[in-house]
């Protein structure tokens, strides 16, 4: 134990960086997945180290010493340095790899996420993978706090592009469309929505708005499957896109899938990382993802209403 006393680990740097960005012990545990008492015991050795404080633990948040605000921009080079390393060693066929934290909206849970993964695994043998699934808005900002290292989300409306630090690789389109009980006018029925608290019901929201159509509602949920089947049983209508109606298909057969009887609106997929950390490897992901998402989603749903083509597509 005696002879690791004054030596500076890339490990400890990383447990410094979540603490700093967190601004607590405990948080940034939760982010990296380990105890407090890690943590903590992480940051006592790389301070022991350096012979300086870093973080003032008895603040609330814990603030960052004017040393540690010098040596925080020293970590990041170090940790982008070795993300670019071991990007590097992977080479082009990402043999090398050896960690992937990867988050992935939702709506690719039942069949696209399992597939890509059993695809990485068999090519990548000695890469361990960390997966997160959420909404698209907290998985953006786990990239952008480097708690992710890849992130396949919807894109934010009126994004202009990816800025500077991360780069995008567009997967898909999708147009968004009216669900009703089979049979029934929409005109008849209130408006079940999907709530605003995610980026898609913000979308749904504002193109609502955009368009001065206020139409009567009850009920704003955050489950596909919730909202399909009070659609399914006549409780009112909604406004989906073919993945949600795919993600919940058990309530496909229950409902009408028709065009939006107003503006059309679409929205987009695509796959972002830190521009340049790991290399060819979020553009190899991506093209990977490409088919499986074709035949998942895009094939099964143009089978069912052709006349979502070519809103609906792979980009």
């Amino acid at each position: 134990m005696a002879e690791a006393e004054g030596r500076v680990t890339l490990w400890g740097i990383e447990v410094f960086v979540a603490a700093a960005e967190e601004g607590s012990i405990s948080a940034a545990a939760r982010r990296l997945g380990v105890s407090p008492s890690a943590v903590s015991q992480q940051l006592s050795g790389l301070e022991s180290a350096l012979g300086t404080i870093l973080l003032d633990r008895s603040g609330r948040p814990m603030p960052v010493t004017p040393a540690g605000a010098m040596f925080r921009r020293h970590a990041q080079t170090i940790l982008n340095a070795a993300s670019e390393a071991r990007a590097e060693l992977a080479m082009a066929d990402l043999s090398g790899l050896t960690t992937l934290r990867l988050g992935v909206i939702e709506d690719f849970d039942s069949d696209v996420t399992p597939r890509l993964l059993s695809e990485l695994a068999h090519d990548l043998k000695g890469c361990r993978f960390l997966l997160e699934t959420g909404a698209s808005h907290r998985l953006m900002d786990q990239l952008e706090a480097r708690a992710l290292d890849i992130v396949i989300a919807a894109d934010s409306p009126g994004d202009p592009g990816p800025e500077d630090w991360r780069e995008l690789h567009p997967l898909m389109s999708e147009p968004f469309v009216a669900v009703a009980p089979p049979g029934l006018a929409i005109d008849d029925l209130p408006l079940i929505q999907y709530t605003a608290r995610h980026l898609m019901g913000r979308q749904i929201a504002a193109h609502l708005a955009r368009h001065g159509l206020k139409p009567a509602h009850r009920f704003e949920l955050d489950s596909y499957a919730a909202i399909l089947a009070m659609v399914a049983g006549g409780a009112g209508w909604t406004i989906l896109t073919p993945l949600a109606l795919h993600q919940a298909r058990a309530f496909r057969a229950l409902v009408e899938v028709r065009p939006l009887p107003f503006a059309p609106l679409q929205r987009t997929l695509s796959l972002s990382a830190r521009s340049g950390i790991l290399r060819e490897v979020p553009a190899q992901i991506a093209a990977r993802l490409k088919p499986l998402i074709s035949q998942e989603v895009i094939a099964p749903a143009l089978k069912d209403c052709p006349w979502l083509a070519p809103a609906l597509r792979v980009l």
